[in-house]
């Protein structure tokens, strides 16, 4: 194209915008596809706008060539003339494509991300030059479970507002040795809800992000042990200004899941083993609680929980098919774990006391009895869940 003493082979008409006003978005549009050497006029009315284009076309990595004296346009003049500079490379030049290799959907899982991924989205790409992102659960075998996806979706389904969900307003006029008893156990519970959100919120900042479904399930599952640490909080101050007592037996039991560094153990540990009778726990508590309102809140939690245990129980199989020798490391965990706390019980006497309380409703000896059997029943039921 000519148009009086220029010549150039595109236009790009700014009117009267400014480089700041959105028209350095319409001048990359127009160069990035452009060849090296291509020459774009541009034609624009905003004050100073020939005095913007030069410094801004050196920051880009192209040449600025000012207009001719007396290069009008159809009323619009010509600030100038951009020659596209071959330093000004496009982002898209060496892009690694955030997933599967080519030829297969870039949406499906690979068995081990490429560092360059980083934060990168699945099926993104990634502009080349940038750091690699060092993920310590970066391989499918060790955090991949199918399940994920429907467990997350399920999850996201099942979320509950502990300010509507329970009925919070419920007269509570149960004997005072109930209320004593049911502040022991939540205080109890408490503590064991803390270390399950500490648990999968450390293990979810280490799952590489190409594992979404996995990384989101992880914070979803933390998200429902915040939310039953509220309510045991709450439901333990209606009528008590303090909770019960923290025993030195429960914090060291929970430390070694804690402190557990391994993801495979850490989930056998606390999704299966210690999840799973915590599910047992909280059904007991919704048959014997005093009011409606600690009902309520066993029943929802002990839904949360058992979609923890799916899947932990949903990771573990599929990791024990791929590797054989993973059955043997859950076993040296078990036993590991049992050798630490040998001289501690898995309901400590005063959580086993309030527990019997609870299901006697009465310190009638008749009731305690009942109540004692109800308890030794459910130690059974916890026990026979573990093996």
């Amino acid at each position: 194209m000519n148009h009086g003493a220029a010549q150039y082979d595109f236009s790009v008409e700014l009117g009267s915008l400014g480089l700041d006003e959105g028209g350095a978005v319409l001048l990359r549009r127009a160069l990035a596809p452009l060849a090296v050497g291509a020459r774009v006029a541009v034609f624009g009315a905003a004050p100073g706008l020939a005095l913007h284009l030069e410094p801004w076309a050196r920051q880009a990595g192209h040449r600025f060539e000012p207009a001719a004296p007396g290069d009008p346009a159809a009323g619009i003049p010509v600030a100038g003339v951009l020659v596209r500079g071959a330093a000004a490379t496009s982002r898209w030049v060496g892009a690694v494509q955030a997933g599967a290799p080519d030829g297969q959907d870039p949406a499906a899982i690979v068995e081990r991300p490429d560092p360059r991924w980083g934060l990168a989205a699945r099926g993104a790409f990634v502009e080349a030059g940038g750091r690699p992102f060092d993920f310590g659960l970066a391989e499918k075998r060790r955090v991949w479970a199918d399940e994920a996806a429907a467990l997350y979706r399920e999850a996201l389904a099942g979320q509950w507002d502990p300010a509507t969900a329970i009925p919070w307003e419920t007269p509570l006029a149960h004997a005072e040795h109930l209320e004593d008893a049911l502040v022991q156990v939540l205080t109890f519970l408490i503590e064991n809800e803390t270390a399950a959100l500490i648990v999968p919120a450390r293990f979810a900042a280490e799952v590489h992000p190409h594992f979404r479904e996995v990384q989101q399930l992880l914070a979803i599952q933390a998200a429902d042990e915040a939310r039953h640490i509220e309510v045991f909080s709450r439901r333990a101050r209606l009528k008590r200004s303090a909770l019960g007592l923290s025993t030195v037996g429960g914090q060291e039991s929970l430390r070694t899941l804690v402190e557990e560094p391994d993801f495979d153990l850490a989930s056998l540990l606390l999704s299966v083993l210690g999840e799973g009778s915590f599910v047992n726990l909280l059904w007991f508590l919704h048959r014997h609680a005093p009011d409606e309102c600690t009902r309520a809140m066993m029943r929802l939690a002990a839904q949360d929980e058992a979609r923890h245990v799916a899947f932990g129980v949903a990771h573990l199989q599929r990791h024990v098919q791929e590797d054989p020798l993973l059955l043997p490391r859950l076993a040296a965990a078990i036993q590991r774990r049992h050798d630490a706390l040998r001289e501690t019980a898995g309901l400590n006497e005063l959580v086993f006391d309030a527990l019997v309380v609870l299901a006697a409703g009465t310190l009638e000896p008749a009731a305690v009895a009942r109540g004692a059997a109800a308890v030794a029943e459910l130690t059974q039921q916890m026990f026979q869940g573990r093996r």
